[in-house]
């Protein structure tokens, strides 16, 4: 089973929906066997806490469910998860400052790195915007996984649509 940890600050928008989405795209091809999806943040504001609403709304607007509570980064999840994904360069950062392992290291990535149209390599960070902010996230992160799966896993996540 393959493990992935999709990692923003606070665990409440970017992160959990990148995990969300995941998981419904992996279960629209079936192979949800085949892997775990997590998220967490790199800080401790709101550990516990359900998903920000307009998270829980915007994904459920777009067909996706999640059911997560944040929680923080810990060292042990370099050795829990076989690839973990940042939203942003200053989260990688906090990420990469936790351990100069090689082994640790080489798991951890951009999840925009995926997303052959970007403008940028960050998913921006929704929590003071607007419900369109909110809907422009979900697409970025839509697109991202989508090329995740079919370029990393060799799958192609369209296939039950």
């Amino acid at each position: 089973m393959t493990k992935i940890l999709f990692v923003c600050l606070g665990n409440i928008c970017r992160s959990p929906l990148a995990e969300a989405i995941f998981i419904h795209r992996i279960a629209q091809i079936g192979k949800g066997d085949l892997f775990e999806a997590d998220s967490c943040g790199t800080s401790n504001y709101h550990i516990g806490s359900q998903p920000d609403s307009r998270t829980i709304a915007n994904a459920r607007s777009n067909g996706v469910r999640i059911n997560h509570k944040a929680r923080q980064f810990s060292i042990t999840d370099f050795d829990s998860f076989d690839l973990i994904l940042v939203m942003d360069k200053s989260n990688l950062r906090n990420i990469q400052s936790i351990s100069n392992k090689p082994e640790h290291l080489k798991k951890v990535g951009l999840l925009r790195s995926y997303d052959e149209n970007k403008k940028a390599m960050e998913v921006p960070d929704p929590y003071y915007g607007n419900e369109s902010d909110f809907q422009e996230v979900f697409n970025i992160l839509n697109f991202s996984i989508e090329n995740l799966i079919r370029k990393e896993f060799n799958l192609s996540p369209r296939a039950a649509e």
